[in-house]
C-alpha cells in the first residue's frame, strides 16, 4: 500500500476517532480537527457521515483505498451481513492478527514485523501483511526476534488488556492460533459498518 509520511494522529485529529494505536495519542490532548483554523461548524450531510466511517475503518486497518475496495466487493459476494464479512476479512490480514496477539504495540509496528520476515505462519516464513490467516493457523515470533524491544513492548502491553476469544496466545513461547472467524461482537472496533457498505455501493 501507498506510505503514510504524516503524523498519525493527525488522522486522528481529523476523523475523531483514535487510529494510531497509541497511548498518548494527540486526540485526548486536542479534539479539533487539524489545522489552524478548523471549521468547527461543518455541516454533517449523509455523504460525509458515510465517508468518515469509510475512512475509520481503512484507517484503523491501514489499508489503501484500493486494497478496501477488493474486500469490499469479496465481501459482497459472501454470505450473511456484507458489513460483518467486510470485518472478518480485514481481521484475517496477518498483520492484524499478529497485533492482535500482542505481539507489536501498534498495528503499524506489526506490519513491520511482517515485512522484515520476523513472523512464522505454521513454521514458514510470511512477509505479506495482507496475507489472510485461516482457522488453525500457528503464528509464531522466530526465536531470535522474540527479544527484540519492539515485540517485548507489546507483549507487555497486551498482557493489561483482554484476550479476544478467537485467538490463542501463549506469551512465554510468543505465539498463537487464529481460532475462528471473529463475530461483529467480538471485534473491538466501534464503527457502523453498514454506513461503509451504503458508501461503497455507489461505486461497486
Amino acid at each position: 500500500m501507498a506510505r503514510h509520511l504524516d503524523s498519525k494522529c493527525r488522522k486522528c485529529r481529523h476523523l475523531g476517532f483514535s487510529v494510531c494505536g497509541r497511548e498518548r495519542c494527540a486526540l485526548t490532548r486536542r479534539d479539533t480537527p487539524p489545522g489552524m483554523h478548523p471549521n468547527l461548524n461543518r455541516k454533517m450531510t449523509d455523504y460525509r457521515m458515510r465517508l468518515l466511517e469509510k475512512q475509520k475503518v481503512r484507517f484503523s486497518y491501514w489499508v489503501s483505498e484500493a486494497q478496501l475496495r477488493c474486500y469490499m466487493k469479496r465481501a459482497l459476494s459472501g454470505k450473511g451481513s456484507t458489513g460483518e464479512n467486510l470485518l472478518q476479512l480485514l481481521e484475517r490480514r496477518l498483520d492484524v492478527v499478529v497485533y492482535r496477539l500482542g505481539f507489536a504495540p501498534t498495528l503499524p509496528a506489526a506490519r513491520q514485523l511482517v515485512v522484515h520476515g520476523h513472523i512464522r505462519v505454521n513454521g514458514k516464513k510470511v512477509d505479506r501483511p495482507a496475507y489472510l490467516v485461516r482457522h488453525g493457523d500457528l503464528m509464531a515470533v522466530k526465536e531470535p526476534s522474540s527479544k527484540m524491544p519492539l515485540v517485548q513492548e507489546g507483549l507487555a502491553k497486551s498482557a493489561a488488556r483482554r484476550d479476544l476469544p478467537y485467538l490463542s496466545v501463549d506469551r512465554e513461547k510468543v505465539e498463537g492460533r487464529f481460532l475462528s472467524a471473529p463475530s461483529r461482537e467480538q471485534i473491538p472496533l466501534d464503527v457502523s459498518e453498514s454506513l461503509v457498505v451504503e458508501y461503497y455501493r455507489r461505486y461497486i
